[in-house]
C-alpha cells in the first residue's frame, strides 16, 4: 500500500519536471529563430496539411471521432490484476500506473520509429500519409495514458485536457507557463476555467503556431528520400517520447491529487 509520504515524493518529482519545462526559454527561443525567418517559405501543401490537422483536432474535442481509445483496453493493460473498470484502476498504487504507462510508451515508440522510417523512404510523396498518422498516434497514446491513470478519455473534459497536453509539448516558455496554470485550475473541476479553455481554443491560434514551428518544419526534412528514413524515424520517436512524458507527468499529478483529496475527505 502506498502512503502519503510516497505520494508527496512523486508530486515533488512532477513539480521539479514542471520547473525544468519552464527553464527552456533561451534554447526554445534560439531554436525558433530560423523557423520565424523561413516562415514565408513554408510550402502551400504543408500549410494545407497542418490546417487539416487543426480541423481534426477541433472535431476530436467535440466528438472524439475516429481517435477514441476503447475503454475496454483497461482489461488488457492491467491483465495481471484482473481489472475490469476505470473505478478499479483508480484504486491501484501510483507505481503500478507508472509501470503500465512505461510499457505502453515503449511499444508506441517502436511503432512510431518504424512508421517514421517507412514514410521517410518516399520523401514528399509519403509525407502526406505520415502527418495524420503521427497525430493519431499522439492522441492515442495520451488517451491510453489517461486510461492507465483511471480517467475516461471519452469524456469531453478529458479530450480538452489531452489537447492541452499536445499544446504543452509544442509551446514555448510563455505558452508552457500559461498551460500549466490552466491545467492547475482545470484539476480543481472549475467549470468556469473549463469554459474559458474551450472558448480560447475556438481560434486555434496557439496550436497553429506550435504545429507550424515544431511539427511542420520537422516534417519538411523528411521530404528528402533516404535521408528522410533516418530523420523520420528519429523525429517520430522523439515526438511520441515527448508526448508520453508530458501525458504521464500531468495525468499522474491529477491522480495523486485526487488520492490526497480522497484521504482528506475520508
Amino acid at each position: 500500500m502506498e502512503d502519503q509520504q510516497y505520494l508527496l515524493k512523486e508530486l515533488t518529482a512532477i513539480q521539479k519536471w514542471e520547473k525544468e519545462q519552464r527553464g527552456l526559454w533561451f534554447w526554445e527561443k534560439l531554436g525558433r529563430l530560423p523557423f520565424k525567418l523561413l516562415d514565408r517559405w513554408t510550402p502551400a501543401f504543408m500549410q494545407k496539411k497542418i490546417g487539416q490537422l487543426l480541423d481534426e483536432m477541433g472535431h476530436y474535442i467535440q466528438s472524439g471521432g475516429k481517435f477514441l481509445s476503447n475503454i475496454s483496453s483497461v482489461k488488457k493493460i492491467y491483465q495481471k490484476h484482473s481489472i475490469q473498470t476505470l473505478e478499479e484502476v483508480q484504486k491501484l498504487p501510483i507505481e503500478e500506473m507508472k509501470i503500465a504507462v512505461g510499457k505502453i510508451t515503449q511499444n508506441r515508440k517502436k511503432w512510431a520509429t518504424l512508421q517514421g522510417a517507412s514514410t521517410g523512404v518516399g520523401g514528399i510523396f509519403t509525407l502526406s500519409i505520415d502527418i495524420p498518422v503521427l497525430l493519431s498516434m499522439q492522441l492515442k497514446i495520451l488517451q491510453d495514458i489517461a486510461i492507465c491513470y483511471g480517467f475516461n478519455p471519452n469524456d469531453k473534459k478529458e479530450r480538452i485536457f489531452i489537447i492541452k497536453c499536445l499544446q504543452f509539448v509544442s509551446a514555448d516558455i510563455v505558452g508552457k507557463e500559461a498551460i500549466l496554470k490552466q491545467l492547475a485550475e482545470f484539476e480543481e473541476n472549475n467549470e468556469h476555467v473549463q469554459r474559458e479553455v474551450i472558448s480560447e481554443m475556438q481560434g486555434w491560434k496557439e496550436v497553429v503556431f506550435a504545429y507550424r514551428d515544431t511539427f511542420g518544419w520537422k516534417k519538411l526534412f523528411q521530404m528528402v528520400p533516404v535521408f528522410g528514413i533516418i530523420f523520420g524515424a528519429f523525429s517520430n520517436r522523439s515526438s511520441i517520447e515527448a508526448i508520453a512524458e508530458a501525458g504521464d507527468m500531468l495525468y499522474r499529478k491529477r491522480r495523486i491529487k485526487e488520492k490526497f483529496n480522497t484521504w482528506n475527505n475520508s
